[in-house]
């Protein structure tokens, strides 16, 4: 039977720490959810300042950037460009904002990271910056 690496626990625990790090020194408030290959929810961490909507959108980003192994503004792109809503995928937390990242390791997506709360340009910087350090592009 083929064996597929997804995130651990540990590694997802440690990549909302680093985020949460980095939003402590840079004083801003943001939700952040790492979830495994199928989009679901291994770590979620939302930090002083963060407003509520952000829980859900954060998770959502990175529900959606794992099922489709893309970045979830990506999907959202193509959703406009293609002229396909989003609802074409049979799930409602699927969504076309920037802030969701697949994790690759070794051509895999194992998991993605959400993030949620900043500007749209700041939240795919940080997830960018999360991915990378487990898919070894950092």
């Amino acid at each position: 039977m083929p064996e597929r690496r997804e995130i651990g626990s540990g590694e997802a625990r440690d990549v909302v720490a680093k985020v949460a790090e980095r939003l402590a020194a840079q004083g801003q408030g943001a939700a952040v959810a790492v979830v495994d290959a199928h989009g679901e929810l291994v770590a979620f961490l939302r930090t002083d300042g963060c407003k509520l909507p952000s829980i859900d959108i954060a998770v959502n980003k990175a529900f959606t950037a794992a099922r489709e192994g893309v970045e979830s503004a990506v999907l959202g792109a193509r959703s406009r460009e293609e002229g396909f809503p989003l609802t074409n995928f049979g799930d409602p937390r699927y969504v076309g904002w920037g802030g969701g990242v697949p994790i690759i390791v070794d051509g895999a997506v194992i998991g993605a990271v959400g993030v949620s709360g900043l500007p749209e340009a700041d939240d795919v910087e940080l997830a960018r910056w999360a991915a990378a350090g487990l898919s070894g592009t950092a």
